[in-house]
Parts: structure tokens; sequence; C-alpha cells
């Protein structure tokens, strides 16, 4: 569980609803119908529109990165590439076929098959980094759904605004017609610049984040079964892989 993007929600939240009751107004004048209608769906529809279909699916998948992170354990995958390159060492490249059909990760399942293959270095280097580099596009793309989704919302809610505000107008001969109208408007423009904020855009940049952490930990693990191919000493391959630690 990410602590911060949990306690960055609940802040958020707290932000909003407290400084509304702060201000003097109720909770329930946050909400309107109308306003729910044409910001948060019509930014939906929008994102739709833009999206592919499998791409907008993936964002769906991926969302729930934001509060449980992949796991990405550097120093325990160092130990198990080391491991690889000594069992290597004694029996040869053909003696990882075990740990390929026990591995779960498709990606590392597909190295560690590559090496029992016998496929050259350089072959294998360029198979590995077509796959990252196709996945973390993928990936990138699920995250800029959200992006685009805070960037349409506060114009949703200028439209809402505008919308408010012409109830308002048509209705001027009709009192009990201008609170609702006058609520929408401001409502729809708390609904798209909030939405937009405080969950959209850093919704965004953290999977964009975890993305790249996530290449960075796959790229570690290419260029130690890079090495294993290659025949390195597991130290060297330890001590050339220590540097992704801290990333």
């Amino acid at each position: 569980m990410d602590i911060l993007s949990l306690v960055g929600i609940l802040l958020g939240l707290l932000a909003i609803l407290g400084g509304a009751l702060a201000k003097g107004s109720s909770l329930g004048a946050l909400w309107n119908l109308a306003a729910f209608l044409i910001v948060v769906i019509g930014t939906l529809g929008a994102a739709l529109v833009q999206a592919r279909t499998p791409v907008f699916l993936h964002a769906l998948r991926i969302v729930p990165w934001v509060l449980v992170p992949p796991g990405l354990d550097r120093v325990s995958m160092i130990a198990r590439i080391v491991g690889w390159s000594q069992l290597s060492r004694k029996e040869g490249l053909l003696g990882l076929e075990a740990a390929s059909e026990e591995e779960t990760d498709p990606f590392v399942r597909k190295g560690l098959q590559l090496l029992v293959d016998g496929t050259e270095p350089q072959v294998l280097r360029q198979i590995l980094e077509s796959d990252l580099d196709n996945r973390e596009s993928f990936d990138l793309q699920g995250a800029r759904v959200f992006e685009s989704m805070g960037i349409y919302a506060p114009t949703l809610g200028i439209i809402g605004a505008v919308m408010g505000l012409m109830a308002v107008m048509q209705n001027l001969a009709d009192p009990s017609k201008l609170g609702n109208g006058i609520a929408a408007a401001f409502v729809a423009t708390i609904y798209g610049v909030g939405l937009a904020n405080l969950l959209f855009l850093p919704v965004a940049n953290k999977l964009k984040g975890i993305v790249q952490a996530r290449a960075n930990y796959q790229m570690m693990l290419l260029e130690g079964l890079a090495a294993i191919a290659e025949g390195e000493n597991p130290r060297n391959i330890e001590n050339k892989l220590s540097g992704f630690v801290q990333g």
C-alpha cells in the first residue's frame, strides 16, 4: 500500500469538504446532479473518444498501482540473477530451464527461456529491449488517459458554469429557480478544477513515475540476463547491477 497516495487523496477530500464547512456552506451544497453530468460524464466521454479501447481498458487495469504499486524488489532480483549466473556456470544454460518453467513474470520467463535456447547475447538484448520499450509505451498511454481527463475536466467545468448561468438568465422572472442555476454554475467549476488537480493529474503523474520505475527494474533484469548470456563472472554481474538499486 502506498501510504503517500492514500494520505494525499484524504487530504484532497479534507481540503474540499473542510473548506466548504469553514466557509459556512453545507456538504449538501457540493452535490449537484446537473454539474455531475456535465463534468464527470462529459470528461469520461471525452476520454473515451480520445483513447483506443485497449488503451482505455489498460488504464483501468493499472490505476490500482496508485495505491498498490507493483513489487519491484531490486535487491532480491539481483540475488536471483546472481544465483542464475552461478547455476549456469555449474550446469550450463540448460540448467536454467527449471527456473524458467517456475517463473510467473512473463518478461523474466521469456528472458530465461532465451538463455536456455542459447540465444546470442546481442539478439537476446534486442528481443528484450523491444518488449521493454513496447510495454513501457503502452503503460504510458494508459497513464495519459488520466492526464487527458485532467485537461478536459476544467473545460467541462467552465461549460457547466456557463450552462448554469444560462439557466439563471432564462428564469430571472422565477426567483425559485435561480438558486439551482447558480449552484450548478459554481459546483460545476469546483468539480472540474477539483477533479483535475486533486485526482486526474496527480494519478497520471504517479502512474508515469511507476511506469518509469518498472522500466528501470526491467532494464536491470535485461542487463543481468545479457551478462549471463555473455558468461560474465557472478561477482561482476552483482557489482554491475548494484547501481540500479538506487533507481
